[in-house]
């Protein structure tokens, strides 16, 4: 299954390039709901699931985190 890595951002604000990011999830490719279950919106910003785990993708959620390590051990 493909993933990708979606932007959450403090509620109320829309999502724009140059809007912090409050979180990142999880999610499967083209879907908004991460895998901790939180909706996210439609044009946050996505980033490939390779990035998870670098400094471009946190502060990271962690029971998504904990989810994908699940569908993806460690080698």
């Amino acid at each position: 299954m493909e993933h990708e890595i979606r932007a959450e951002y403090e509620e109320g604000v829309l999502p724009h390039e140059d809007t912090p990011v409050k979180l990142w999830h999880m999610t499967r490719v083209g879907s908004t709901t991460a895998m901790c279950g939180r909706d996210l919106a439609p044009a946050a910003a996505t980033r490939s699931a390779d990035a998870w785990g670098g400094s471009g993708a946190k502060p990271f959620c962690r029971q998504c985190g904990v989810l994908y390590l699940g569908e993806h051990p460690a080698s």
